[in-house]
């Protein structure tokens, strides 16, 4: 694999990716970040078994391929990079190690293979529609005060999503509930969330 893209671009992208993996793991492949190259995107994914992560960012992809390297470092090294740098991601024949090049700065990781990397079967998806992130954020910001902690009721452990008629109008409706308490917020369902199942988000 060899990548060249803007150090920004990079940066963001770690940003978002490496807070859901633990600084301290048991497990050496959930301290890593997959990198994929194809086409003309670079694609970072990252996950604690709980959750997954996943995004794209524009880059000039000279020879393809995938890898995992460690995502805090690989974070900590493109952030002290200077502002505007490009920054070049190449690995070894090898892909037991890949070097991070930018400017007269030269870093070296140890990789994992992509195979050992796990992947959080999603199936095929029977809903997809777009919301507002205001409107989001207040169904999670009005109930989650009421999820439990209590780890033997994992199933209350987080919100419960779905749609719901009310008054001859279709309302999308978060609930949350630790056992004593409940809470519960709504908005107008968006187009293309009629029919959706329940869920549970963490």
């Amino acid at each position: 694999m060899r990548v060249i893209l803007e150090r920004s671009n990079l940066l963001k992208s770690l940003n978002h990716v490496h807070r859901v993996v633990e600084r301290r793991n048991t497990i050496p492949i959930l301290s890593n970040v997959l990198l994929s190259a194809e086409g003309a995107s670079l694609e970072m994914k990252a996950t604690d078994l709980d959750l997954e992560v996943t995004e794209a960012t524009p880059a000039k992809v000279e020879r393809g391929g995938a890898t995992t390297v460690p995502a805090h470092l690989l974070y900590d090294i493109v952030r002290k990079l200077a502002d505007g740098a490009e920054v070049m991601l190449k690995t070894d024949e090898d892909g037991n190690a890949m070097t991070v090049t930018s400017g007269r700065s030269s870093f070296r990781l140890q990789c994992l293979p992509q195979s050992d990397f796990p992947e959080l079967s999603a199936g095929s998806f029977s809903h997809i529609f777009r919301l507002d992130s205001v409107d989001l954020k207040g169904l999670i910001e009005k109930t989650q005060f009421a999820i439990s902690t209590e780890e033997t009721r994992y199933y209350l452990n987080g919100i419960y999503l779905h749609t719901h008629e009310a008054g001859g109008k279709l309302k999308l409706r978060s609930v949350a509930t630790d056992g004593h308490r409940l809470a519960r917020a709504e908005i107008d369902a968006p187009a293309g969330s009629e029919g959706l199942p329940g869920i549970i988000i963490p």
